[in-house]
């Protein structure tokens, strides 16, 4: 029974930090890739959330191996590049709509896309590294390193050149309202905070150097911040408003998912009649008792705006004295062959446009293409020319509906930026309110039946919780839903479906949380705040 005994098993962490940690050339850079690809399957839609473990222990344990700064980047870009290669290939998806245009460009865009996010961890384990490295950094120390580094590299990532902050590692917890609470407090930063400690925190128990007793109990409570934090979500919703209790009696919503094809969407023999389907589903029973008609992004493939007689026949899908609200693209009257915008429209029962919005961050490639001159490639939406941003993000108001702020597609995705700004009264013009939801267009289709409609809808459930204000969703192929402002799904049309939502409008949270009154200041409170703990660590653990 040699090598058996609990002296044996204690060892088994060792041999495995140490061999993990003694890997070098292609085999260090696969295996790190490999780990970055389990913490992919904790992302929506499996939520496989225990594989965070292996995950961050195993890189963990690879990044003490290493003994360079050198080497500390390609283990972080290595793993990075895996993580994004499986949490986002269906990114690749949308090049198949036009395969004949864009088919070959799909392992390229695919295989770059995630290179080039996977410079973000690198620069996180690198950072990691230099720290340790200046300051004597190691065991449970180290680990709060790690996670305040990987912070750094998610708002790098959010912010730099248009940014793309998708499934930030927060996101895993959107499996239920319970586990997204916390983002109230503290936005989705704090839970990707936690999470990355909790999941590295184990690796820590293979060191012999390290003081058993405080190092053990360190780790016990860091390896329970999950459960923690669904007791706090628990506690919070506790003492929320029943689901849909909470409502605005006056706005009864009629949200239309038409589950249109993408290759069908803008075809010319196909437009009039998918204009004509989303107005039949419009009208279906009921439609009499709605005061909001709400269609997906680009629903109207016309430029609405310059036709009159467009806007007049479908005054009649709009509920007496309600709104269409439907997102279409949008020229200049005095310019239609210049700038053209991807807009919202509110429509009135006469056909009078009573408010638009245009979209202000635009997707790359999608919607227009980065030096075009240079890489001498089309976007991948209709048209030739590039869409332009909008303005600014914005807050729209329609009689007899609360002020809501519109977003666009992935607009949705970003923290702390999804709300138009609060003006007070001036001699010039009317004090712009305060939102009172948001409303979220877009259009999966691009996208199939993968994973990206999923992360797409995670994502619009955080800002929810974040801002304490309720999300209306609605997407050609769905995910279309009405979210309440603790996260919860009050109804939904599930991908790929085709159908109405009747629901009510629900209220706000009565509350500002403490993220939506201070915004992204929390996510810098938290790194100095974090930084603090590093120190305590550093001296007591």
């Amino acid at each position: 029974m040699t090598g058996q005994g609990p002296a044996a098993a204690a060892a088994r962490p060792l041999r495995m930090a140490r061999a993990l940690g003694a890997l070098t050339g292609w085999r260090r850079l696969l295996a790190a890739a490999v780990c970055g690809a389990l913490a992919a399957a904790a992302l929506p839609p499996l939520y496989l959330f225990p594989l965070l473990l292996p995950a961050f222990v195993g890189v963990f344990w690879l990044l003490d191996g290493a003994e360079t700064g050198r080497g500390a980047v390609l283990t972080g870009w290595a793993f990075g590049t895996g993580h994004f290669a499986a949490g986002l290939y269906w990114v690749g998806i949308a090049f198949l709509v036009d395969a004949e245009r864009f088919g070959w460009a799909m392992p390229f865009a695919v295989a770059g896309l995630a290179a080039g996010l996977a410079l973000f961890p690198a620069f996180s384990f690198w950072l990691t590294f230099l720290a340790a490295r200046r300051f004597g950094l190691a065991g449970v120390a180290k680990v709060f390193a790690l996670a305040a580094a990987w912070l750094i590299g998610e708002g790098l990532r959010a912010w730099i050149l248009t940014g793309f902050p998708w499934n930030l590692m927060g996101s895993v917890w959107a499996f239920s309202p319970q586990t997204l609470q916390l983002s109230a407090y503290g936005g989705v930063w704090l839970l990707s905070l936690l999470t990355v400690a909790a999941a590295a925190a184990p690796a820590v128990l293979a060191d012999p150097a390290q003081r058993r007793v405080r190092v053990t109990a360190a780790v016990a409570l860091l390896t329970l911040l999950p459960a923690l934090n669904w007791g706090l979500g628990a506690w919070r919703l506790a003492s929320a408003p029943a689901l849909g209790d909470a409502v605005v009696e006056e706005v009864r919503l009629r949200l239309v998912q038409p589950s249109i094809p993408q290759a069908l969407k803008w075809h010319p023999d196909r437009k009039a009649a998918n204009l004509r389907l989303q107005a039949e589903l419009s009208r279906l029973p009921g439609f009499e008792t709605r005061t909001l008609i709400i269609w997906p992004e680009t629903a109207v493939p016309y430029l609405l705006a310059a036709e009159p007689r467009l806007r007049e026949e479908l005054a009649g899908v709009v509920p007496p004295g309600g709104f269409l609200i439907a997102g279409a693209p949008r020229v200049a009257p005095e310019d239609p062959q210049g700038q053209i915008w991807n807009s919202l429209h509110a429509l009135d029962d006469q056909g009078r446009i009573a408010a638009t919005y245009d979209k202000v961050h635009l997707v790359p490639f999608g919607e227009y293409t980065p030096l075009r001159s240079l890489l001498g490639m089309a976007k991948l939406t209709a048209g030739s020319r590039d869409f332009s941003p909008g303005p600014g993000l914005a807050t729209l108001a329609l009689p007899g509906v609360p002020a809501f702020s519109p977003l666009i597609c992935y607009e949705i995705i970003f923290p702390g930026k999804v709300k138009g700004p609060v003006k007070p009264a001036t001699e010039s013009g009317s004090a712009q309110a305060r939102p009172r939801w948001l409303l979220n267009l877009t259009n999966d289709a691009w996208f199939g039946d993968s994973s990206g409609p999923y992360q797409h809808f995670a994502a619009a459930r955080i800002r929810a919780v974040e801002e304490g204000l309720p999300v209306v969703r609605a997407a050609n192929n769905g995910i279309s839903a009405v979210i309440d402002s603790y996260g919860r799904i009050v109804d939904r049309i599930n991908l790929n479906d085709r159908g109405i939502i009747d629901a009510d409008l629900p209220e706000a949270a009565k509350e500002l949380t403490l993220y939506s009154y201070a915004g992204n200041l929390l996510y810098f409170l938290e790194l100095i705040l974090t930084t603090c703990v590093i120190f305590v660590a550093r001296r007591f653990i």
